[in-house]
């Protein structure tokens, strides 16, 4: 808010008087609040935020600008803009749902028009939007989200941001492969690759599988250092279990990587389990 000064002064027969300093403050009767609903993201997800505005002055105001930078950042290359918008702008005037809102512009950021603030009430929208592949996903990094309000009646434009945080986890997928895919000698290899794209490390991960047809004389291999049995895994030649059990298998977390379009790429960690044996 606006802080302002101002001082008297008298003059009288040569001389110069000045008074104090009175002070005062000009508020703003518009306030603005913004949340997101969910405190982190991953990519991918739809995030939802609410933008509310509260008017204390005895007076309506009308078309009432709102922007927002849908979490822009700058880097050395460019500004980069982690969320995209997905609508509805659902309103809200004192807590009624009121329709919806058509944007003036969706991107690269997000800008509408409320028609009128009551006096002495609110506003409130809701929008979604989703983490696209500009937002960023190392383990501590986060989206900082800023509306904007601007228009006749409010004294100078206000601002609200929301911070959400990346999720700290792994995320695993696992391929299998077999070499080679037609047997002749009753030797073969089962290689097993399990990718982490998330940020953080997968180190309780438990493997299992069912050989058929069942394997005999099997050797055993994680990054291509051998495994030993029953320490680092268990198998039943009977029923073809094999089992690597949690503490053994530990999965890097996944690398992130800038293109030079600015999109966040992601390079998989790795763990690669292989099996041979005779069938």
């Amino acid at each position: 808010m606006a802080i302002f000064t101002n001082q008297a002064q008298i003059t009288y027969n040569g001389r110069t008087v000045l008074s104090n300093i009175a002070q005062g403050e000009i508020i703003d009767p518009v306030s603005i609040s913004k949340t997101a609903l969910g405190s982190t993201y991953r990519s991918g997800d739809t995030k939802a935020y609410v933008v509310t505005l509260t008017n204390t002055s005895s007076a309506a105001l009308t078309n009432v600008t709102v922007t927002d930078t849908l979490g822009s950042y700058v880097t050395e290359e460019g500004t980069y803009y982690p969320l995209t918008f997905t609508g509805p702008i659902l309103l809200f005037v004192n807590g009624v749902p009121s329709g919806e809102l058509t944007p003036t512009q969706t991107s690269p950021t997000l800008t509408y028009v409320i028609p009128s603030l009551p006096a002495g009430g609110s506003v409130t929208v809701v929008y979604d939007t989703e983490i696209n592949s500009f937002a960023p996903l190392s383990l501590g990094s986060e989206i900082v989200n800023t509306a904007t309000a601007s228009g006749s009646g409010i004294i100078s434009p206000i601002s609200a941001s929301e911070t959400i945080t990346v999720v700290e986890d792994a995320l695993l997928s696992v391929t299998k492969a077999v070499t080679p895919t037609s047997v002749t000698d009753g030797n073969l290899t089962y290689t097993i690759t399990i990718e982490n794209s998330g940020n953080a490390i997968a180190d309780t991960v438990v493997l299992t599988d069912t050989f058929d047809p069942i394997l005999s004389d099997i050797s055993v291999t994680l990054n291509g250092v051998s495994l030993t049995t029953p320490a680092e895994y268990t198998y039943d030649e009977a029923t073809g279990l094999f089992t690597i059990p949690s503490g053994i298998i530990s999965v890097p977390a996944a690398t992130y990587v800038t293109s030079p379009s600015g999109e966040i790429e992601v390079v998989p960690g790795t763990a690669v389990v292989t099996v041979s044996g005779t069938v």
